[in-house]
């Protein structure tokens, strides 16, 4: 299943002309593990987004952003409360700004 910050990751690359093996060899990893990550088939590590916001020279919260959206929805997708949940979780992060 796509992710959206791999969705992001590859039209990054993309639109700035990069191929899959000049990201993987900016970011120490073999060209298929940036395929598998733009397709979301191998999580992506916090640790690698700054990284990837300098190679891609985008936005670093915003690809944060996007990683975190991630990993929530793979925690909550099955869940037939999920909404719910995210809303209450959406007041108590209101409540502490």
């Amino acid at each position: 299943m796509a992710t959206q910050l791999g969705d992001k990751i590859r039209e990054l690359r993309t639109k700035q002309n990069l191929l899959l093996r000049q990201v993987a060899s900016k970011l120490d990893v073999d060209t298929s593990i940036i395929s598998k990550m733009e397709r979301g088939e191998r999580p992506i590590k916090k640790e690698q987004i700054a990284i990837l916001a300098d190679i891609l020279k985008a936005d670093k919260e915003v690809l944060y952003t996007l990683w975190l959206a991630d990993q929530v929805m793979d925690v909550i997708k099955d869940e037939p409360l999920a909404d719910e949940a995210l809303k209450s979780v959406s007041k108590k992060i209101k409540k502490r700004k």
